[in-house]
């Protein structure tokens, strides 16, 4: 059963999905339910043999269509919705081993094709609002499945972090003259080129920064250098080289402490009219390991008042991941998937 349920003093949706408690936990490699369907052996959700690059609903999905009805009435202060929408799967490859730092370059733009694609068909469909294309790497983030894999949300409202975000571009939009300098991210991206200490990485069309406002010991932003605001606006290049550079961020964190390093890596993208702004498309990196041993939880201050609290200095993990950073698939420690 899903629903949305407002949230009157944060003034947000909330998804309730109870059947998400019943989804699979940690099979073993044999039993996984991501790799091809081999021959002789049980079926897995991919049917094929063989595939490149797979693209399937959720069979535990929080949004849906067509959506079933609310379970419970709504209250005088709380709304409920049905859950309209869409989760699909994209497996990176057919290999239960590697990450999408290993793949191959060509296979790595392979993936932003079809990451491209999801966003453009999905974006499409009646009452999607927002889609949401992001990673979930490691136990320690909530991985119940480490065949690499990602998820594409479509939800039918736009959720709170891009919707902030949004509100910001609109405000600053609104205080200076159209071009460049009107839009938010163009404008931080110049300012981090400027300062350059915490600049990791860039090729013609991206570039990899832990910003100055890094709320996590080694969270990583991939801004695209042009004024684009999705996957959709994107050039040929221009996607060769978006592929490049999360390869070089991902197999740069599993360099800095030889094994592979947990993220959540989400995209910010365009989400579809009327909305307050249309944004600049950016990819946002969010690892809990604030030393090799020790993790970053998110306690009190971070949870109860939403305030963040960064131990590090950014320049200085910006120096280390710098040290560390290699470009193409990545090989050697660290390069294998977490078991």
């Amino acid at each position: 059963m899903s629903e949305l349920r407002w949230h009157p003093l944060l003034e947000q949706w909330v998804i309730t999905a109870t059947h998400r408690q019943d989804r699979t936990y940690k099979p073993p490699a044999d039993h996984c339910p991501l790799c091809p369907t081999r021959p002789g052996g049980e079926p897995t959700e991919i049917p094929a043999a063989r595939y490149q690059i797979a693209v399937f609903e959720n069979r535990f999905p929080s949004l849906v269509t067509p959506a079933p009805q609310p379970a419970v009435q709504a209250t005088e202060l709380s709304p409920v919705e049905p859950a309209a929408g869409r989760c699909e799967v994209v497996c990176y490859t057919p290999e239960h081993e590697g990450s999408l730092a290993t793949l191959p370059p060509e296979h790595a733009f392979r993936l932003v094709q079809v990451w491209t694609d999801r966003y453009r068909t999905l974006m499409s469909q009646p009452g999607v609002r927002y889609v949401l294309i992001f990673e979930n790497r490691g136990e320690v983030v909530g991985v119940t499945l480490h065949h690499p894999h990602g998820q594409v949300y479509a939800f039918p409202y736009v959720p709170p972090v891009p919707l902030r975000e949004l509100e910001a571009q609109a405000r600053f939009q609104g205080e200076r003259a159209e071009g460049p300098e009107s839009c938010l991210l163009c404008r931080q991206l110049a300012l981090e080129h400027q300062d350059g200490r915490r600049v990791l990485a860039e090729n013609e069309g991206f570039t990899a920064v832990i910003p100055f406002y890094a709320r996590y010991p080694y969270e990583v932003h991939v801004i695209a250098r042009r004024h684009r605001a999705s996957l959709a606006e994107l050039s040929e290049a221009e996607q060769r080289d978006l592929a490049a550079i999360l390869q070089g961020v991902v197999g740069t964190y599993d360099r800095l402490y030889g094994f592979p390093f947990p993220y959540v890596m989400v995209m910010h993208q365009a989400p579809k009219p009327p909305a307050p702004a249309s944004g600049h498309f950016h990819v946002e990196f969010y690892p809990p390991h604030r030393t090799r041993e020790k993790l970053k939880y998110l306690a009190g201050c971070e949870q109860g008042a939403g305030s963040f609290i960064n131990d590090t200095l950014p320049e200085e993990k910006a120096a280390e991941l710098r040290r560390c950073w290699t470009w193409g698939p990545a090989r050697g420690a660290g390069a294998q998937g977490l078991r």
